[in-house]
């Protein structure tokens, strides 16, 4: 179970303080799928970082009884001058699983072939994508963390991305963030939406896309 409690996020800026998230609160439970409408700098991704640990709220809690992954296909968290295996290593080593089992995976899923012992710094942002796609799949998660629809190299690499998660790990709990409702809708079973800097949750969707559509027009 992951429980957001009363969380308020604020960033100052150089025209003073901006509350970007303002009291959220919302439990989701094991194995639910469960969808965040929002616009663009609604402050989805904000919420994504702070769930995933990436970043602290300036007040309010969250708990979590389960483990949960990065934001998928982020690779931010790559050190350059290392190889993609070097940051498999290292990714494996924070996360306390064993290295070389996920080798022969990250190999064939990431299809980066010799690039794979290349420093990531020389990466192209489609290889970076699909390198930590790979590492995020070999790394076993009770929670996955979505940001936006998950786009990785071409329309044959996306389909392939698109079973290994949503399929395969069909069993897991996921929180996906998006402004696109046709892809909540179809990956999800419940929704929240965040509008200036609230968020509201449904437990039906529909209501949740009416909900949505009348604040993206009216806002």
């Amino acid at each position: 179970m992951i429980c957001i409690k009363d969380i308020v996020k604020k960033y100052h800026t150089r025209h003073g303080s901006v509350t970007v998230l303002d009291h959220i609160n919302l439990t989701i439970n094991k194995g639910e799928k469960v969808g965040i409408l929002g616009r663009n700098g609604s402050g989805k991704s904000t919420m994504i970082r702070l769930i995933s640990g990436a970043e602290q709220p300036s007040s309010g809690s969250i708990e979590r009884s389960i483990s949960i992954s990065w934001p998928l296909a982020f690779g931010g968290a790559f050190q350059g001058t290392l190889t993609g295996l070097d940051n498999l290593r290292f990714i494996c080593r924070i996360y306390g699983v064993e290295f070389e089992s996920r080798i022969d995976y990250v190999q064939e899923f990431s299809e980066l072939g010799p690039y794979l012992k290349e420093p990531v710094k020389t990466y192209s942002s489609g290889m970076r994508a699909r390198l930590a796609f790979a590492i995020s799949m070999a790394v076993e998660f009770d929670c996955f963390l979505i940001d936006e629809i998950i786009a990785v190299g071409d329309s044959r690499f996306h389909e392939k991305c698109q079973y290994e998660l949503f399929e395969k790990r069909k069993n897991r709990t996921m929180i996906i963030v998006s402004h696109q409702p046709d892809f909540i809708r179809t990956h999800c079973d419940k929704a929240a939406v965040l509008v200036s800097g609230k968020l509201y949750a449904f437990d039906q969707i529909d209501e949740a896309m009416a909900f949505y559509h009348e604040h993206s027009v009216s806002v």
